[in-house]
């Protein structure tokens, strides 16, 4: 990454980094770009300003018959807006609030969208400025217009706004330290309780190789590559949701990454560091400790998509060890990215470069920011009318605890994941390097099994499934109840779970995702079991388990190691 030419870029980056501090990590040049680009086009357009007109006068009648008590056609909120489902919402001056604050927001989708000669991206970060102000300004974040706040106070005869200022006094103290929060679920003792040693540790990763639970396993072993935004035992959480302790039931060897997390002495490792001293060092000790057998190996999220980097690159140098690819939620083609594209233009990526430069990596708060602002009404307001308002305790379940356990990225790595991912789309197009040399997914020719989730904000199931048009091989697609978290956390025996599986063998012909629905399988339950039964149908027969360490990687610590512990 090449440093900028004049000698004052540093006073620059240390601006900009300063002002992230105040707007989020936000660029305000970005913002502005994109409010210009909307409001002259706006204004160059009556007849749409007539159209918004006459909607806002509809509004402004309908609201005149409401406090009049005459007939009116309500506005309903959105399938996944919760404000407001409390029957206290529905009558006296509250139910005139929320329809107030429903048209409102009703008029600026409609103002804020499809106005002729805005570009897309600047369309999507007026409405995502326009829906942020006006989530503050819901009535349901003003204790004296939320009748849920009032009667809680009453019934409690004010305890619950006494005990809400406690909230808030302690998270200000919290806040104000420099000391990392105890989390309430502890890795090693609370979650990530599955036996296993470390076999390999380098500056990048420990490789956890678990302790086989039955008497014969597959030969094939399992490979997790976990994302780097996060901690690994999502999928290790608490041994009724373990994923990897649900593998190892089924007579499979697992092993899993766990990344160190960055400081700024790594602000220089480069994304292709991640491949060749993460999986590429993972998959060698793998094959080594397992004597030379095939490996199914698993991504999740951004581990997902290093994978599909690493299998690619080993197809182009006839790498063969790969018996498998599982993606879990994990993109592969970034053009429908889902909400976090809002954050991805030239002017943010440049603003985001001079803030993690300042600092030599991105903070686990910035991006937690980023994310919360996507869904604030559920990860902002909610919580705080919950904490604040109605003076509840937090009662974080391993999930959550996990969530609290955020992680940081090394300065030139993120710069290149969101450049050459995100923004410039290299990989799907042809154009990505690894070590020096281009490479294709067209190339790899191991089967794959792909995870979608119906409500995943990070990573949309449609983008996912663009795989099979940059793939013709053996690609079987499972479309999963649930977010990008939950959705993979999806153990047997979770309620309310359900998913739809549709296999494409190579020479047929490609379904889009809007016709996929209505020719897959659909079924109730965790997809866990059939995913099993999908890698136990491409292994061999069972055997003796390898031994703990084995081949020049001797086992050295139990799970779940050290770098899982660095905050």
């Amino acid at each position: 990454m090449s440093e900028p030419p004049h000698p004052q870029a540093d006073l620059d980056r240390a601006l900009h980094a300063a002002q992230a501090r105040l707007t989020g990590g936000l660029s305000l040049a970005a913002l502005a770009l994109a409010w210009a680009d909307w409001a002259l086009h706006l204004a160059d357009q009556p007849g749409r300003q007539l159209q918004l007109a006459r909607q806002a006068a509809n509004d402004a009648q309908a609201l005149t018959h409401q406090a009049l008590g005459l007939p009116y056609e309500p506005v309903t909120p959105e399938p996944q807006d919760h404000r407001f489902r409390d029957p206290s919402w529905a009558q006296g001056p509250a139910a005139f609030a929320v329809q107030a604050f429903l048209r409102g927001e009703r008029f600026w989708q409609a103002a804020t969208t499809d106005i002729d000669g805005v570009s897309h991206e600047n369309e999507r970060i007026v409405n995502f400025a326009a829906r942020q102000v006006l989530d503050v300004l819901a009535p349901s974040n003003f204790p004296l217009t939320n009748p849920e706040v009032l009667k809680r106070a009453q019934e409690s005869q004010g305890e619950s706004l006494r005990q809400g200022a406690k909230n808030l006094i302690e998270d200000l103290r919290a806040a104000g330290t420099s000391k990392t929060q105890p989390l309430p679920m502890r890795p090693g003792h609370d979650v990530a309780l599955t036996p296993g040693r470390v076999v390999l540790r380098n500056e990048l990763l420990e490789l956890i190789q678990y302790a086989p639970a039955t008497e014969t396993v597959r030969p094939e072993p399992i490979l997790i590559v976990p994302a780097w935004i996060m901690k690994y035992y999502i999928l290790d959480l608490s041994p009724q949701n373990s994923m990897v302790k649900y593998l190892l039931s089924q007579g499979f060897t697992v092993f899993c990454i766990s990344w160190r997390n960055p400081d700024a002495s790594m602000r220089d490792v480069s994304l292709d560091d991640y491949r060749r001293l993460g999986t590429m060092a993972a998959i060698d000790a793998v094959s080594a400790i397992c004597n030379g057998e095939k490996i199914h190996a698993a991504g999740y999220c951004l581990g997902g998509t290093l994978l599909s980097i690493t299998a690619a690159a080993m197809a182009r140098d006839g790498d063969e060890r790969l018996a498998s690819l599982t993606l879990l939620a994990a993109q592969t083609d970034f053009t429908e990215a889902g909400e976090l594209q809002l954050f991805i233009n030239e002017s943010q990526l440049h603003f985001l470069d001079d803030v993690m430069w300042a600092q030599g990596y991105l903070d686990a708060p910035q991006m937690a920011g980023a994310f919360q602002m996507l869904r604030a009404n559920d990860l902002v307001w909610s919580q705080m009318i919950r904490r604040y308002y109605l003076g509840e305790q937090d009662h974080p379940n391993d999930l959550m605890s996990w969530n609290m356990d955020a992680t940081r990225m090394p300065y030139r790595m993120h710069s290149e994941y969101l450049r050459k991912l995100f923004l410039n789309n290299d990989l799907a197009e042809g154009r990505f390097e690894a070590g020096g040399r281009k490479i294709s997914l067209a190339d790899i020719k191991a089967p794959f099994f792909v995870i979608g989730t119906e409500t995943d904000h990070i990573a949309p199931w449609r983008s996912v499934y663009k795989l099979q048009q940059l793939n013709g091989n053996d690609f079987t697609f499972v479309l999963t109840s649930g977010g990008h978290n939950a959705g993979v956390v999806s153990e047997p025996g979770h309620p309310h779970r359900h998913f739809c599986k549709l296999e494409r063998k190579p020479g047929d012909l490609y379904v889009p995702p809007d016709e996929w629905q209505s020719q897959a399988y659909c079924q109730e339950g965790s997809w866990w079991p059939d995913w099993a039964g999908w890698l136990a149908a491409r292994s061999g027969a069972p055997t003796n388990p390898p031994q703990l360490g084995n081949a020049g990687y001797p086992a050295k610590e139990s799970a779940p190691g050290t770098y899982i512990f660095q905050r």
